[in-house]
């Protein structure tokens, strides 16, 4: 018994030993002299990692910077994206920075770069409805664009251009080498795309999107570079200034505590990377070094519409299709009663018609539709459901001028025809129906009718006295008499770049 306490005295002792003895080393093997980080951060490992990173973030270094000279809201969260507010109409730089490191992208170096600038919806819903807001928007504001460039303000940007089809774009060269400075005005303002229901809608959110293109082998601005964007809110003028003023007040009230959530108002606006705009460059860029068509006027917007990668799902491809005054038919399904709504700007009652059927959809009455949409919105519904087709404001006969042909007997001729040449064959003339009276509407509708590519249609003349060309401008259009006979020919532009149409 004596034996075994002694054993299990031993035995205790030594585990204690030696347990000391591991701990007694403890403090020297995690003492400052034994290792430094530095030491463990240059093992193979961690080597290998930092290089990556490294490389990452040099393939993430944007090749240009776009900074707006506006002041951004400081009633924005730390985690959100910045707000900045813009007045109507007011011109706000946005300077185009080359942001390149030593080697980057030698294709560019002395070459120019295209830009285009757009003002788009923030909201994926109304990026949904875009086709329809915009052409709401154009309705109501005839001749206005969404978005223009000041030009004398402007620095460094050569070769400007505006598409009378894309009233939101604008687009021009510059050398990424030298100062440029793109001065930009937005004139549609957040509310007008907010329904109007009780006075004092907040507006909606809007995007200012930068995309850059390099030349291509064929030399087409096509390859895309870089894109980015910032959210805006646009209000009429001095509204911005009394908004930012209201903002900094509230932030003024907050405590300390609150205020740390929140970011601070920066003098300027600093655009980030986003997805290049999903209709470029193919559907805008006019890589073309001949001037483009001289019509100042706003076109519809249907004849030039996003492809089907757009992020706009409810364009069509088929703008003679469009038209707003087609009448929905019994036998609509509920999916094309949903486009129907769609293209009458109803919009915000296709969810609540969402099972509708084109006969459903009749056989309400104007009150039921009062009850449903309110008085205004169920009026225009009602009246869209039950109205013909508008009467054009202008109509024209146009027949194509063919060798050895005569005008058909008992119709009119047309002023400077020259009358019959004794061959018999005669001339077939179609309708051309105006409603807005412009001369790109003549040129578009001209295109339309006989097949004529429209980009390829530089001018439209009228030849005059002693066989004169008149360029046909709006003026000229609006002067038309009703019902006025044309014969047209077309002749080659200058350096066979497109064609010009000369109505006789």
């Amino acid at each position: 018994m004596a034996w075994v306490l002694k054993m299990d005295e031993v035995i205790e002792s030594g585990l204690v030993h030696d347990f000391d003895s591991s701990l007694s080393g403890i403090g020297q093997e995690l003492g400052a002299g034994a290792y430094s980080m530095s030491d463990v951060l240059a093992l193979p490992i961690f080597k290998q990692e930092d290089s990556s990173l490294s490389l990452d973030g040099e393939a993430k270094h944007p090749p240009f910077q776009y900074v707006m000279c506006a002041a951004t809201s400081p009633a924005v969260k730390l985690h959100d994206e910045t707000l900045t507010y813009l007045n109507q109409g007011q011109s706000y730089e946005i300077r185009m920075l080359d942001n390149r490191k030593m080697g980057d992208m030698p294709e560019i170096s002395g070459k120019l770069v295209k830009s285009i600038i757009r003002v788009v919806f923030h909201d994926r819903r109304l990026q949904y409805t875009e086709h329809q807001q915009l052409e709401g928007w154009k309705w109501n504001r005839p001749g206005d664009r969404l978005l223009d460039l000041d030009i004398p303000m402007s620095v460094g940007i050569i070769d400007t251009r505006t598409n009378p089809s894309q009233l939101n774009a604008v687009e021009f060269l510059w050398d990424p080498a030298k100062r440029t400075s793109a001065f930009i005005q937005v004139h549609c303002i957040s509310t007008e795309f907010t329904p109007r229901k009780h006075g004092g809608e907040k507006g909606v959110p809007f995007r200012i999107q930068v995309d850059t293109f390099k030349q291509n082998e064929n030399g087409e601005y096509t390859d895309h570079l870089h894109s980015a964007s910032c959210q805006i809110k646009v209000f009429k003028p001095k509204g911005a200034d009394r908004k930012q003023k209201t903002d900094r007040e509230k932030m003024e009230k907050r405590t300390a505590h609150e205020k740390e959530k929140y970011q601070p108002s920066y003098d300027t606006t600093i655009l980030t990377e986003c997805s290049p705009w999903p209709d470029t460059p193919t559907a805008y860029v006019n890589n073309s070094p001949s001037p483009a068509p001289t019509f100042t006027s706003s076109q519809q917007s249907t004849c030039s519409i996003p492809d089907s990668n757009s992020s706009s799902p409810n364009h069509q491809g088929d703008g003679v299709a469009q038209s707003s005054g087609e009448q929905i038919q019994p036998s609509a399904t509920t999916q094309e009663t949903q486009q129907w709504l769609l293209k009458n700007r109803f919009s915000s009652y296709t969810r609540l018609f969402s099972n509708f059927s084109g006969a459903d959809l009749l056989k309400l009455t104007k009150e039921d539709l009062v009850q449903i949409c309110g008085a205004a919105d169920g009026i225009r519904l009602y009246n869209s459901l039950k109205s013909r087709s508008v009467r054009p404001r202008l109509t024209i006969y146009v027949c194509q001028e063919q060798p050895n042909s005569t005008v058909l007997q008992g119709q009119p001729q047309a002023a400077g025809s020259g009358g019959e040449n004794g061959s018999g064959t005669p001339c077939v003339y179609h309708a051309i129906y105006l409603e807005e009276m412009v001369a790109s509407e003549v040129a578009r509708k001209l295109a339309s009718v006989f097949n004529i590519p429209f980009h390829q249609i530089n001018q439209v003349y009228r030849q005059g006295p002693t066989g004169i060309h008149i360029l046909v401008s709006d003026q000229m259009v609006q002067n038309f008499q009703d019902e006025s006979c044309f014969l047209f020919s077309t002749v080659k532009a200058e350096n066979n770049d497109g064609i010009h149409i000369i109505l006789k």
